[in-house]
C-alpha cells in the first residue's frame, strides 16, 4: 500500500463524534452509574469529556482517569465495598448531637475523602486520561463553580458537600457546596463544548420516587424537584446538532445512608444502559440507510 493510498483512506474515513458524558449527583444511587459506564466501554464508547456533580463527579473522576473496563472493574469493587459507616460516621444519637449543638453539618467528610483516597483516583486534574470538569456551589453567591484544573481530592469534596450533612470545603478562596445544590445533570457544560454526542447518566430522580421517611428525605425530595426542571429546561433548549442519549436508571428506593445490594444495582443498570444503547444503535442504522435510499432514489430520477 503506497503512502498516498493510506493518507486518501484516513481522510475518507467517517470521524467519530466528540463524545462527553454527563453524570448527575444522587448519592448512594451513583452506584448505578457503574453499569452504565461498563455497557458505554463496552461498546467501545469512550468520553473526550467527563463532566460530574457529588456522586458523578467521583465516578466521573475514575473514567476519566481510566476510560477502560478496568476502570470500571476497579470502580464496581470500590463501590461494592462502601458501607454506610465509612461515609455517614456515627448513628442517629451521634446525628442528633450534632443538631442540637448546633453545628453546620452532621458529619465530617473525613469518610468522603477516605473514599477518595481508596479509589486511587489522579493526584490533579492534569494526570487524568480525559479532560473533567467538576460542578461545585459557592455558598456565599450561589454561583454555579465548574472546577477544572489544580489538586482533584478537594474539588471532589466540594461536589458532594450536601449542605447541612457535610462540612463546606475552603477551596481556591471560596466555600464551597454540593454542585447539586444549583445543577444535578449539568448537561449545559457538556453542550457547550464541541461535543456532538453527550451520554447523560442521570440517577437524581430516584430519590423523588420515594415517600420521605426523614426530615432530610424531605429535604432531598424538594430539591431534586426544583434541579429536576432545570434538566428538563437545558433538554428542552439543547442544540439540535447535538445527539442526546439518556441512559435509564433502576429503581432504587433505598434511603440515603443505605448502600447495601450495589452489584444488584450495578448489575440492573448495565442491562437496562445495553437494552437502550442497542435500540439506539439501531434507530440510526435505520435512519441512516433511510437517508442512503432517499440519496439512491434521487440520484436515478
Amino acid at each position: 500500500m503506497s503512502i498516498g493510498t493510506l493518507a486518501t483512506r484516513r481522510r475518507s474515513a467517517p470521524a467519530r463524534p466528540r463524545t462527553a458524558f454527563v453524570l448527575s449527583g444522587g448519592g448512594n444511587q451513583g452506584v448505578a452509574q457503574v453499569g452504565m459506564l461498563r455497557a458505554l466501554v463496552e461498546r467501545h464508547i469512550v468520553p473526550d469529556v467527563v463532566i460530574g456533580v457529588s456522586a458523578g463527579a467521583l465516578n466521573g473522576a475514575a473514567i476519566a482517569r481510566s476510560p477502560t473496563l478496568d476502570g470500571v472493574e476497579h470502580l464496581r469493587e470500590v463501590w461494592c465495598s462502601l458501607r454506610s459507616g465509612e461515609v455517614f460516621p456515627g448513628g442517629r444519637l451521634s446525628r442528633a448531637w450534632n443538631v442540637l449543638r448546633h453545628d453546620t453539618h452532621l458529619f465530617s467528610n473525613a469518610g468522603l475523602e477516605a473514599l477518595v483516597e481508596r479509589a486511587a483516583l489522579a493526584r490533579t486534574f492534569a494526570d487524568l486520561k480525559v479532560p473533567l470538569r467538576v460542578v461545585a456551589a459557592d455558598l456565599d453567591t450561589g454561583e454555579e463553580i465548574v472546577l477544572v484544573q489544580g489538586p482533584l481530592k478537594p474539588a471532589l469534596l466540594a461536589s458532594a458537600a450536601l449542605p447541612g450533612v457535610f462540612p463546606p470545603v475552603h477551596h481556591d478562596g471560596r466555600v464551597l457546596v454540593d454542585g447539586g445544590v444549583v445543577n444535578t445533570v449539568p448537561l449545559w457544560h457538556g453542550l457547550c463544548g464541541p461535543a456532538g454526542r453527550v451520554y447523560v447518566l442521570n440517577v437524581s430522580g430516584g430519590v423523588a420516587d420515594k415517600p420521605p421517611t426523614s426530615p432530610l428525605d424531605v429535604v432531598m425530595r424538594a430539591f431534586t424537584h426544583a434541579r429536576n426542571q432545570r434538566f428538563e429546561l437545558e433538554l428542552r433548549h439543547a442544540r439540535p446538532d447535538v445527539e442526546i442519549v439518556i441512559l435509564p436508571r433502576p429503581e432504587d428506593r433505598r434511603e440515603l445512608f443505605d448502600f447495601s445490594g450495589a452489584e444488584r444495582l450495578i448489575a440492573e443498570a448495565h442491562a437496562l444502559a445495553s437494552a437502550a444503547l442497542d435500540e439506539h444503535e439501531q434507530a440510526l442504522a435505520t435512519r441512516c440507510e433511510g437517508r442512503r435510499s432517499r440519496k439512491r432514489r434521487h440520484a436515478v430520477a
